[in-house]
């Protein structure tokens, strides 16, 4: 599969995240240690032109929701973002819950982007064209809270559609309780 960079709808250059699922171009590695040794790569990208950003590919697995977590501590520590992130993890582990269960595929992206002072953007790239649904689970449903706690936890979310699939954010600020 062919993945063509294309223009963000704000005029950026998206370039990464249309690549996302496809082959690394340009980033720098950096590699940190992960629990029982195991080894785990973190792309970081900062370009003078661009907000500052992280980003791992995972199997799309439920198991990649604990190096999806280790991703958005790492980069939130390093921002000195710690204070959210906890919010951070439970966010980006529900993003990547719904990619597991609803998208295509055999890996999914997970980026973390500065985008502002004190203000994150957590994305999860995958190849569904199909749009995430908010939706009310009932109490005796074990299912079907997943976007409704994105939304409590972040100061906005979406979801941005691509010609080969979808990205799914949700945005988190320092000091500003959301629930």
């Amino acid at each position: 599969m062919n993945w063509t960079p294309a223009a963000a709808p704000d005029g950026t250059d998206d370039r990464e995240e249309d690549a996302a699922l496809g082959p690394r171009a340009g980033a720098a590695a950096a590699t940190a240690a992960h629990h029982h040794e195991v080894l785990m790569t973190i792309t970081a990208t900062v370009r003078l032109t661009e907000r500052p950003r992280y980003s791992r590919t995972l199997p799309r697995a439920a198991k990649s929701a604990r190096g999806a977590r280790t991703l958005v501590r790492t980069a939130l520590t390093a921002w000195g973002l710690d204070g959210i992130a906890g919010d951070g993890e439970l966010v980006v582990t529900e993003l990547v819950a719904n990619t597991v269960e609803h998208a295509r595929g055999h890996h999914v992206r997970v980026t973390l982007t500065r985008v502002g002072p004190g203000r994150v953007r957590i994305a999860v790239v995958d190849l569904s064209r199909t749009r995430p649904v908010r939706r009310a689970a009932g109490d005796d449903e074990v299912r079907g809270r997943g976007l409704a706690l994105v939304e409590a936890l972040t100061v906005s979310w979406g979801t941005d559609s691509k010609r080969w699939g979808k990205v799914v954010w949700g945005e988190l600020a320092a000091g500003v309780v959301c629930r």
